[in-house]
């Protein structure tokens, strides 16, 4: 049922975070759109499940849309998926996540950011499922709640190195009701151009 008061919650305050960026970017000047772009990242990522020391080597995969920059940080919607190469020993752990995400502007080629995103994901057990509680689970599905931080830092106008890492909270079958799993990524970035140019 909370999970019912806090989408809402998040989406509230998402979009008012946004709101000056939004307005700034319907400004009537020429230059406007120039100030929204469009990037994508891959990397390999380490995945530490928070489950009996399972660990997962896997693929994380997303999609950023850069807003008008704001009060010297920039925010940024995006979407990311993880899914594993490689399962480990007890659990094989993917999720997909979006929320918002805030470069800070240094003027340089360094972009540190912190972010906050929500989503699904689902936890596939090993060797005939994991016992708790009298339950035998196959395949857990959870809300996934991750805060996180990182840094780009441009290589050329098009291309930067991505290290990222994120907390993250699921629901799942333990003794406390949840799971912290933390996910390090290191990976490239494609700046794709800005949107409304040629």
């Amino acid at each position: 049922m909370k999970h019912v008061i806090i989408l809402p919650t998040l989406t509230l305050l998402l979009a008012i975070a946004l709101l000056p960026c939004v307005a700034t970017a319907q400004q009537a000047k020429p230059t406007a759109t120039q100030d929204i772009s469009l990037s994508t990242f891959g990397g390999v990522s380490g995945v530490y499940t928070g489950l009996v020391g399972s660990r997962n080597g896997s693929v994380t995969l997303g999609l950023d849309l850069a807003l008008s920059p704001w009060q010297g940080m920039r925010p940024i919607l995006e979407v990311r998926a993880t899914t594993p190469y490689d399962h480990g020993s007890t659990v094989a752990q993917k999720d997909i996540i979006g929320g918002l995400r805030m470069d800070f502007l240094l003027g340089s080629r360094l972009h540190p950011y912190g972010d906050f995103f929500f989503g699904r994901g689902a936890m596939k057990y090993a060797r005939g499922g994991y016992d708790f509680n009298n339950f035998t689970y196959l395949v857990t599905t959870s809300y996934v709640y991750s805060p996180g931080a990182g840094f780009d830092f441009d290589l050329s106008t098009h291309v930067a190195i991505k290290v990222d890492g994120q907390y993250q909270i699921w629901d799942g079958p333990t003794a406390s009701g949840k799971i912290h799993p933390a996910i390090a990524t290191i990976g490239l970035v494609y700046h794709i151009g800005w949107l409304g140019m040629p």
